[in-house]
């Protein structure tokens, strides 16, 4: 079986230049600013080491203000030594300042390397929405709609509409009044409205909540229930 030819990679190869370009660059800005033998060489490991572990924790974790922090101040110590080093500063005469940063950066890369290691993800917590019954619609008993042919009649004009009676009481002795004439419309629907409830319930309908229904007063509702007997 032949074995696969091997591939060079062109990505791969940019990058280990990079990389080896940017690691000389620290090595000597270390070592212009008194960080000479070891030290010199530890320098361009320790930002190149915090790089890749706050974009580790950028690709694993996702976004995170802490991640970013760290992978912009190692960012920059890079692209800072590549810039010094290219003759924008003289390496043999350092500025204290720039002395200060490179002996303060040890503490630094150690305090960021130990949050990304161990502090969690500052991602906020979803929200569980809270689980409530809906709501049941409480449905009021309406009167049943009178026939239009109703409407034309002028004695249902002016006569109130009375409220549901929930609860059937004896209505009290009241001397005799003349009874009211009944349209045929009207009585026409209340027998509809009789025999529905007679349907759905197996009993006949009384006074009280043949009014309720229709909406009328008692004696008119009185008249009506004689006729319907």
């Amino acid at each position: 079986m032949a074995r696969p030819a091997l591939r060079v990679d062109a990505v791969l190869v940019q990058a280990v230049i990079a990389g080896a370009l940017s690691f000389a660059h620290l090595h000597d800005l270390a070592a212009a600013a008194g960080q000479d033998g070891w030290k010199a060489w530890a320098y361009p490991v320790s930002v190149d080491l915090l790089l890749v572990a706050s974009w580790r924790r950028l690709r694993s974790d996702g976004p995170s203000r802490l991640a970013w922090c760290w992978f912009l101040i190692a960012l920059v110590a890079s692209l800072g030594a590549n810039v010094a080093t290219a003759g924008l500063l003289d390496l043999h005469h350092v500025p204290a300042w720039l002395s200060i940063l490179v002996a303060a950066w040890p503490a630094l890369a150690f305090m960021g390397g130990t949050l990304l290691a161990h502090s969690t993800t500052d991602h906020p917590a979803a929200e569980v929405p809270a689980t409530t019954a809906a709501p049941v619609p409480v449905t009021a008993h309406e009167p049943e709609a009178i026939p239009d042919a109703l409407t034309e009649a002028g004695d249902l004009a002016a006569l109130p509409a009375a409220e549901p009676v929930t609860t059937p009481q004896p209505a009290p002795a009241t001397p005799a009044t003349p009874v009211p004439p009944v349209p045929a419309a009207l009585v026409d629907h209340a027998r509809k409205v009789a025999a529905d409830h007679q349907t759905r319930t197996g009993s006949r309908i009384d006074a009280d909540t043949l009014r309720a229904r229709l909406g009328v007063p008692p004696q008119l509702a009185d008249a009506i229930a004689a006729q319907l007997a």
